[in-house]
């Protein structure tokens, strides 16, 4: 079966059980956090997609984790996103400006961009079944024991520009108030919020429609960091090999996908505001609830027997984990399109992906590097990234360990270390107290052509034993641990920053780079689990600090070992956990759900 064979997330979904990767439950399972338990559950044990058959208080059937793994990606698109991303920056690179001979040299994926534009069809799937808004019949999770409420978690929010009628496709979470409304949590830098803003200048109401199970290669343009003005269900076309169908709305006035599961179509009214949330996110936090934009469901149109595919976020791994991948192998190579220098870039889903960056820099000239990450922190999605590392060609991006020889061998905070205070961050963040607001840093560790340190940082490292004597510095200790010869790892009972404030000053630390401070939550066994609790928990300006920091004018100077608080902070939102009443009902049927 081929990409281009998969109209909704139901085809994908029986190729998926004929090909090994999906297993139908028949065990009674609760939408109401038991599903979001089994799906992280499955995941951590690599576990086939799941199809509940049985859903507690709905007809229909629950589909999670369809892509959550590298294989399900590379079966979605019928090639491996890394092969499909590195293909189309060759093509690129040969057809602009134009060559001779460059399309029949690339004639498959030339293919590809002939299948892009979007067909106008009279009707599809989507309008088999035409109903009145009643969202309580679907099988809506609530992930999360303080969550706000049930959340819609994979919609696909189609909205049209009011001034130039260029379409947009995203990914917004949608609190469901009743069976007629929900919230629409849209984030700064999304399209969709962008249209609605034009929408609302003018007194206007934006119609939309939102998508649930859509085919996997709309879902993964959906969630896709495209350039702002590119369409996503165009890019779509392109990563199946044919184009996506849109047909009329049945109750409003614009063009949906033809085919998914559900639509869900409606309007979002000017100035109306409702409080959201919590919810717990990709972050491994619950966001803060607040005042978000209103859905008005005019109509709900689904196919004849359809399924309702759901996703889970939290603490990593979880499935956007896989999606998250995916997309930036498809789409990282384009950056070279616009910055020559960059040879590769990663971001890491151990900390939400735009917590941390890695690009690696074909530096021409002294700080070349830096100007590419200032660059990047100007571009559509990648603008939100709080922390960039910068190392030279030929350094893994994705192999943090790599990465952290390199800040160890490269980096001088005195000369290479920026932080930009005060600009905008991912609506998710929480480390600033203030929504949309924080603070970002650039750390440059690629290779300079300067005078080398009078001796290398490995050799001047504590032992083992000197790092076991710092238990003592600080009765807050709880446990160290030094990490890739680089950052020690400190574990905190309570306040870290007079912890931190010590260790940055303390002789047996000269030679080491950072030092982190975490919480007693985070393990540091784990290396999933400690890039999750380091970058998720500091705000840059603030919890940054260096053995010597001073004014030269208004310029600040940085020395020394650099350390980092990450711990919990009052008014920092809960980590997620869920309650153990929950898992022990897992417990005791898990054998039940994941036999043959």
């Amino acid at each position: 079966m081929k990409a281009s064979e998969f109209r909704t997330a139901g085809d994908f979904a029986r190729y998926l059980e004929s090909v090994g990767e999906l297993l139908r439950v028949q065990e009674e399972v609760d939408p109401y956090l038991e599903i979001t338990e089994i799906a992280r559950r499955a995941i951590k044990e690599r576990r086939p997609a799941m199809l509940f058959e049985r859903v507690k208080g709905s007809a229909y059937p629950v589909l999670v984790n369809a892509l959550a793994s590298d294989l399900r990606c590379e079966l979605a698109l019928q090639k491996h996103p890394e092969q499909l991303g590195q293909e189309l920056i060759a093509f690129l690179g040969d057809a602009l400006p134009p060559k001779p001979g460059a399309v029949m040299k690339h004639r498959k994926l030339a293919r590809r961009f002939l299948s892009a534009p979007v067909k106008r069809v009279a009707t599809g799937m989507a309008h088999q079944v035409v109903e009145k808004p009643a969202l309580g019949q679907l099988p809506v999770l609530t992930c999360w024991p303080d969550d706000g409420g049930k959340f819609i978690t994979l919609p696909q929010v189609v909205t049209y520009d009011p001034r130039t009628g260029k379409r947009n496709m995203g990914m917004y979470r949608m609190q469901v108030f009743d069976d007629a409304t929900t919230g629409m949590h849209w984030q700064i830098q999304k399209g969709g919020g962008f249209h609605y803003t034009q929408a609302e200048k003018h007194g206007r109401p934006l119609e939309l429609a939102v998508a649930i199970g859509t085919d996997p290669a709309l879902l993964m343009a959906t969630i896709a960091a495209l350039p702002e003005n590119i369409d996503e269900a165009m890019f779509a076309g392109f990563l199946r090999g044919q184009r996506t169908e849109f047909t009329r709305g049945s109750s409003i006035g614009i063009d949906v996908p033809a085919h998914a599961e559900f639509i869900l179509e409606g309007i979002v009214r000017p100035g109306e505001r409702r409080m959201e949330g919590p919810f717990g996110d990709h972050f491994g936090h619950y966001s803060h609830a607040a005042e978000f934009p209103v859905f008005h469901l005019s109509a709900v149109t689904h196919k004849r027997n359809p399924v309702y595919p759901a996703t889970v976020v939290g603490i990593p791994p979880m499935e956007d984990k896989y999606l998250g991948d995916a997309t930036q192998l498809v789409l990282g190579p384009l950056a070279r399109l616009i910055h020559a220098e960059i040879r590769d870039l990663w971001a890491y889903y151990e900390a939400g992906f735009h917590n941390l960056l890695v690009v690696s820099v074909d530096q021409r000239y002294a700080k070349e590097a830096m100007k590419t990450a200032l660059g990047l922190m100007g571009m559509s999605q990648l603008s939100l990234t709080k922390c960039i590392v910068l190392v030279s060609e030929g350094v893994n991006v994705r192999n943090f360990d790599e990465v952290m020889r390199e800040v160890r061998d490269q980096f001088d905070p005195h000369r290479d270390f920026l932080l930009i205070p005060k600009v905008p961050l991912d609506t998710l963040d929480f480390t600033s107290f203030t929504m949309n607001l924080g603070s970002k840093m650039v750390l440059d560790a690629t290779r300079k052509q300067r005078a080398p340190m009078p001796e290398p940082r490995a050799s001047r490292l504590p032992s083992v034993d000197a790092v076991r004597a710092l238990r003592e510095v600080d009765r807050r200790i709880v446990d160290l641990r030094f990490v890739h010869e680089t950052m020690l790892l400190v574990k905190v009972r309570g306040e870290g920053k007079p912890v931190i404030d010590q260790l940055v000053r303390h002789p047996a630390l000269g030679g080491v780079t950072m030092v982190a401070a975490v919480s007693e939550d985070v393990d540091l066994d784990d290396k999933e689990n400690y890039i999750w609790g380091v970058f998720t928990r500091f705000d840059c300006e603030r919890d940054i600090l260096f053995t010597q920091q001073e004014l030269i004018g208004i310029s600040p100077v940085y020395k020394g070992v650099m350390g980092i608080d990450a711990t919990w902070k009052p008014g920092y939102p809960a980590a997620l956990t869920m309650p153990e009443a929950v898992v022990k009902a897992v417990d005791g049927k898990w054998g039940r759900i994941i036999k043959n």
